[in-house]
């Protein structure tokens, strides 16, 4: 049978392909740009749009198993469609703030996804990682490349951010073991850093100096807001933040140590 991967050319979505690959399956790609996808040959890369329900069915033909991206307000659309196809099992992206949905602007949005795909009947599984590494690269890339700084508030914080490998390596196994439906798996990186820390290793692995001016609340709110950036979203990140020790981390799934941050820093070298 098929695996169907939707956000199949995300940050996440791109590792699951090509893990399921490593291990035999069967692939059909989502994606709403199929000429620019750049997945591998053998990949059924087909056109689809969570957003648009009446484009899901083709996608779902013949799927047995699906890896669900988290696109507000499609989730109930997606499993209708996914029980009628036949589908057996749903692997949702969340998020740890779904454990904390009570009025969390991340939390409400992925808990949603999660409780409309449990709603259906059909198998499932959570993955609920950490901060993701890969924010950084719409967060710090550009300013990166630019001037060799970072800006940001919160510089002393404590975060464990997670290699989306490691994310991607969970999803994978739950999308092919049994003994992983019906878990929620919540996880971090291996590492408690702080911005700080991170940039300087950043400027380790880049060897090159790479600066960090840290930013007040009111212009990390001014620069985001500028970009375009949601007011609730903005409000989200911008709450009293707290130190995030390391907890459960990718191993305990899929029995490997979780990727550090510089290796993600080495693997996106291009990036910076």
């Amino acid at each position: 049978m098929t695996v169907l991967v939707t956000g199949a050319t995300g940050n996440v979505g791109r590792h699951v392909v090509a893990g399921l690959l490593r291990a035999g399956e069967r692939v059909r790609a989502m994606t709403r740009s199929p000429r620019s996808a750049a997945l591998p040959a053998e990949v059924d890369v087909v056109r689809g749009d969570l957003a648009d329900a009446a484009s899901l069915d083709a996608a779902l033909a013949g799927v047995d198993k699906a890896y669900l991206f988290p696109l507000p307000g499609t989730a109930e659309g997606f499993t209708e469609r996914a029980v009628k196809a036949g589908v057996r099992r749903i692997v949702v992206l969340s998020s740890v703030s779904a454990e904390y949905a009570d009025g969390d602007y991340s939390g409400d949005h992925h808990t949603a996804v999660e409780r409309a795909v449990e709603a259906s009947g059909l198998e499932w599984t959570h993955i609920r990682s950490g901060e993701f590494m890969a924010n950084l690269l719409s967060w710090w890339a550009p300013t990166i490349r630019a001037e060799n700084a970072v800006r940001a508030p919160f510089g002393a914080v404590r975060s464990t951010p997670v290699h989306e490998a490691d994310i991607a390596d969970v999803a994978v196994a739950a999308l092919l073991e049994e003994r992983h439906v019906g878990k929620a798996f919540s996880f971090a990186g291996p590492e408690s850093l702080t911005k700080h820390e991170q940039v300087r290793v950043l400027g380790e692995v880049l060897g090159r100096a790479v600066r960090f001016e840290e930013l007040t609340v009111d212009e990390a709110r001014a620069l985001w807001l500028g970009q375009g950036m949601p007011v609730e979203a903005v409000d989200w990140l911008l709450q009293d933040p707290v130190d995030v020790p390391v907890g459960p981390t990718a191993e305990r799934v899929t029995g490997r140590p979780g990727r550090t941050f510089a290796q993600w820093v080495a693997d996106h070298r291009a990036d910076f």
